[in-house]
């Protein structure tokens, strides 16, 4: 169980990241930044999160793939993806792979914070 309000966030967009670390901060939440797959894998330590946001067009590896080899290792925290190329295939491939929230750039603050405040709530 997640012992603070720990959300991990993986994005190639580095703004992006700093934009999604100031809102989290702001809702009480702290955020540890990543900007590529290979970044979080090599952290470890993702069972100690409320939840991880996974962009799903990373440079180096899709996000649904990292969802996967996250789960492949135990790995059971919620994820929210964040994507700016919306598509059918992408959306379904989302959802099969278990995620809390697929939301599409630019999203709303709310968006973002009501599934990650669901997430708490669970682990809590």
């Amino acid at each position: 169980m997640p012992s603070r309000k720990l959300i991990l966030v993986v994005d190639d967009d580095a703004s992006m990241r700093m934009s999604i670390k100031r809102l989290l901060r702001a809702h009480g939440f702290t955020a540890l930044l990543f900007e590529s797959a290979d970044a979080l894998l090599g952290h470890g330590g993702c069972g100690e999160a409320v939840c991880i946001i996974i962009d799903i067009n990373l440079n180096d590896e899709s996000g649904i793939e990292l969802r996967r080899r996250l789960a492949e290792h135990g790995v059971a925290t919620p994820v929210v993806y964040i994507t700016g190329n919306d598509n059918h295939l992408s959306r379904t491939a989302a959802i099969e792979s278990g995620c809390i929230a697929y939301l599409t750039k630019p999203f709303a603050a709310k968006a973002l914070i009501e599934p990650i405040h669901r997430a708490w709530s669970m682990a809590s």
